[in-house]
């Protein structure tokens, strides 16, 4: 399997550690997504034009969502708790994070830069924070549930930009936040997005 990725793509990283995770051996092509013809690039391998895309002998699949539920069904469920109600909880959480949080996207664009400052709390961002603050005081820590999983692996990647732009949790959540951003797995996938940075 090869997976293409890009530079500073935050749902190529999270499907990078969902690999890590279901203990998959993938093959890694990243594009630069800063170049101007970088989307003729990516045509080259899916015609949604978008990254991550997982390409397969005589197919691909693109979306992370997507990604991670065929990687689910490789290692034998290992991305998704035991109990049903909590299987389901974790695909509504990465279903949330993949369409919203929109205000925190637009003003906090992911950058592995640690910034100076932090953004202005407008009443959007207030209001996904709350949010964000809601779903991690709910992690049973070190995760989400009882182990790591898909839904971690989506919001490590939040913890991370939260931590880059100095944006403060409540004591709890941020207990959820520091777990995932000391997560080796997680450290490795910043490293990397370094490497397909500079490569």
């Amino acid at each position: 399997m090869k997976l293409i990725t890009g530079t500073d793509s935050t749902w190529s990283l999270r499907v990078w550690i969902c690999a890590q995770i279901a203990g998959l051996d993938i093959e890694i092509k990243a594009i630069d997504l800063s170049s101007p013809n970088y989307k003729n690039e990516v045509l080259k391998y899916s015609q949604a034009g978008l990254v991550p895309v997982l390409l397969l002998e005589d197919t691909y699949i693109h979306d992370s969502l997507a990604i991670a539920e065929y990687f689910n069904e490789l290692s034998k469920g290992i991305l998704y708790p035991s109990s049903n109600i909590e299987r389901a909880q974790s695909r509504s959480l990465c279903a949330e994070l993949h369409s919203g949080f929109i205000a925190l996207r637009s003003n906090c664009p992911f950058t592995l830069d640690k910034s100076n400052s932090s953004p202005d709390m407008n009443p959007g961002i207030q209001t996904e924070l709350k949010r964000i603050e809601d779903i991690f005081s709910e992690a049973k820590l070190p995760f989400m549930f009882d182990s790591a999983g898909a839904v971690d692996a989506f919001y490590a990647i939040l913890a991370y930009r939260l931590y880059v732009y100095n944006i403060s949790l409540s004591e709890k959540a941020t207990k959820y936040q520091q777990s995932l951003l000391e997560w080796p797995i997680l450290q490795q996938a910043i490293d990397l997005a370094a490497e397909w940075r500079n490569s």
